[in-house]
């Protein structure tokens, strides 16, 4: 979810999150406050992957001996949480490029895969090798289109959601 409040553009996507995952008042205040803490440390690490000179965006996953299911279980919730953190920022296809739509479509069509069926394979080891590999690079274009090219700069304005730029 933090992944797809700051690929998303949210100016304060820690807090954001935070909002949306921090234990409630009546969990009493020391879970609260270690709670908090453990989740602002973590979010803080994740942010610091996208200010870096090349932002990157990390799948979380278990470990590679996890069965396959379960590794695809993690892949397919952390979509979920992403394109609810889009959903909460309203982002709709019309603040998208054509190749951001697209990305939209594909990334919800993932999360309508019936993993019951999953089988334990070489060809759906590689699929999903594959299929993590897709999710990682279409979260850093939806973050390069919605935060890195929108963002003020020095030089002039933010640039208009869907607007070709010149890469050059």
């Amino acid at each position: 979810m933090l992944c797809g409040l700051i690929c998303g553009g949210d100016a304060h996507a820690l807090e954001s999150w935070l909002g949306q995952v921090a234990p409630t008042a009546d969990a009493g205040e020391t879970l609260i406050a270690e709670a908090r803490a453990a989740l602002r440390a973590w979010g803080l690490a994740i942010e610091r992957d996208f200010q870096t000179s090349e932002p990157l965006v990390q799948l979380p996953s278990p470990d590679e001996s996890a069965p396959l299911g379960e590794r695809a279980l993690w892949l397919y919730d952390w979509v979920r949480g992403f394109l609810y953190a889009l959903g909460l920022l309203s982002l709709s296809k019309s603040d998208l490029s054509a190749q951001g739509r697209e990305i939209l479509h594909d990334l919800a069509a993932i999360t309508q895969i019936d993993l019951d069926a999953l089988e334990d394979s070489e060809e759906n080891e590689q699929a999903l090798a594959e299929v993590s590999e897709f999710i990682r690079v279409a979260a850093m274009l939806i973050h390069h289109e919605r935060a890195v090219v929108r963002a003020p700069t020095h030089s002039g304005p933010p640039i208009a959601a869907g607007q070709e730029t010149d890469p050059v």
